[in-house]
């Protein structure tokens, strides 16, 4: 499947939540086996480029007894219970991160059904992109017992230290202290093992179950991909490199993965300012977690600030209000400002990624460890909302178009972001008040000099007012705030 650059809308599905409720909804167990056509087609429909079935692989045994063991477990309580009223250990199947084996999760289906799915997506023009998790592997992943040195290691007295840093396995007769993953920032993830990125072995192992996975999917995210550069693992581990196989490698791990791959679509969770250095490494998306962020937490000047950035720059984004790391955008926002940021991050430059249940409003957010969750009323504005902003951003001028910001003045101009796309005979022209405050303003289109007259026609709006073009070709709007209008644009011949 040919890759989509500059943009694209993907779409993440919790795969074991998703299947249980269509369990419900056929009266019938379904795995990826018996997944029923029309609901792919239902995703088509949308106008999805494609999908993502997060939580696809083996969970580990080990890894979800450590977790139920642990002090960590009792955090996780009133969320399995607000999740699921009335849960059960057994609804409690572990992290789909700690992955005991790159092959299907059985509750959810096997290598078969995985390729069926994809080939369903496939004729549909959609690509199937499934979880990779370089950093760590779970502790009962068959690497522990083979290869012990592709993982991290410490001794008996780094474990007396810092007990919660390791987990002991006992091996041939001998207890090798293994460290967890981890984000340098936070607590270890109890449920795992740290790969060791020291040893060129150990990446070479790593790339044979990519290509694998290569065989199944159009595509990878990967997690917490930053924690493998060579800079940030030897900062989070050098401590432990004398007691551990330490080969220096010159290549890093994604250069290596690019070449190897070079039609897979690789996606990079990643943070820290190490966007563009993923881009360069062969990523074709990147998170973009300082969007978000301001979206949330910012005014329309700081968006636009990050919006200044280089097309090139922007183009190789992976744009998000939600997905399963962070809170549900009905709830992180009010409704009319998740309209608003809605509205931007859908049409700009970039990957989009919208989250199973974000049209309908959903408000749970799902702990990864459940399998099942309980049912939420959908929100009927909301999913009309999203449902017309979709119908839009499917024209090919947002995938064949050229993104430039406009230029906008008058009262309020401060808090109104405005941009556009143009080929060569029309344009689209998205403003938003991204502000509680009213605006009355001019936005200047950025057309080319022989083409300063257009036809506007108003195609999707809420709260925006008085659209009138004038002599100069500016256009002038009055919104209330979190207003938005997206303006379709036809040049004219003068």
């Amino acid at each position: 499947m040919r890759i989509r650059s500059g943009h694209g809308k993907l779409y993440e599905i919790n795969t074991i939540v998703w299947l249980d409720e269509l369990s419900r909804k056929h009266d019938e167990r379904i795995t990826l086996e018996n997944l029923p056509e029309e609901e792919i087609d239902s995703l088509n429909q949308l106008g999805f480029d494609y999908i993502w079935l997060m939580g696809v692989w083996k969970r580990s045994a080990m890894g979800r007894e450590i977790f139920i063991r642990g002090p960590e477990f009792q955090n996780f309580v009133r969320d399995f219970e607000n999740a699921l009223p009335g849960w059960r250990l057994e609804d409690v199947i572990g992290s789909p991160y700690s992955i005991a084996a790159y092959e299907p999760e059985p509750l959810i289906g096997t290598w078969r059904g995985l390729q069926r799915v994809r080939k369903m997506l496939n004729d549909r023009d959609m690509g199937l992109v499934l979880d990779f998790v370089p950093n760590h592997t779970a502790p009962d992943h068959k690497w522990v017992k083979t290869h012990p040195d592709y993982y991290i290691q410490g001794d008996e007295e780094d474990y007396r230290q810092n007990p919660s840093d390791f987990t002991p396995i006992e091996l041939k007769g001998r207890t090798h202290y293994f460290a967890r993953g981890r984000d340098p920032y936070f607590p270890p993830w109890s449920d795992t093992v740290q790969l060791n990125h020291f040893n060129p072995a150990m990446k070479k192992a790593l790339l044979s179950e990519l290509k694998k996975i290569a065989r199944y999917a159009d595509g990878v995210r990967c997690d917490m991909a930053m924690l493998v550069l060579k800079d940030i693992f030897h900062n989070t581990w050098g401590h432990l490199k004398a007691k551990n196989l330490y080969i220096p490698h010159e290549e890093e791990f994604w250069q290596m993965i690019h070449y190897s791959l070079p039609g897979l679509l690789l996606i990079a969770e990643a943070y820290w300012d190490t966007e563009w250095t993923l881009q360069q490494l062969g990523f074709h998306y990147v998170y973009d977690k300082r969007l978000y962020d301001r979206l949330r937490h910012a005014t329309a000047y700081d968006v636009l600030m990050h919006l200044k950035a280089d097309r090139g720059f922007q183009e190789k984004l992976l744009r998000f209000i939600e997905n399963h790391d962070e809170d549900r955008s009905a709830v992180a926002f009010s409704q009319d400002r998740l309209k608003a940021a809605g509205v931007v991050f859908s049409t700009l430059p970039g990957l989009k990624l919208y989250h199973h249940g974000q049209f309908e409003g959903r408000k749970i957010r799902v702990p990864l460890q459940l399998r099942c969750v309980r049912d939420e009323p959908p929100d009927r504005e909301l999913q009309e909302f999203y449902m017309g902003l979709l119908s839009i951003i499917r024209q090919e001028i947002y995938y064949n178009g050229r993104w430039q910001l406009v230029m906008v003045e008058g009262a309020g101009s401060e808090n109104v972001i405005a941009y556009q796309w143009q080929n060569s005979r029309e344009f689209v022209m998205v403003a938003v008040n991204f502000s509680s405050s009213d605006s009355s303003v001019y936005l200047i289109p950025q057309l080319q000099e022989d083409l300063d007259r257009y036809v506007l026609s108003n195609i999707f709006y809420k709260d925006a007012e008085e659209m009138l073009q004038d002599r100069a070709g500016a256009v002038s709007l009055s919104m209330k705030g979190y207003g938005y209008c997206i303006f379709y644009g036809r040049v004219v011949n003068i």
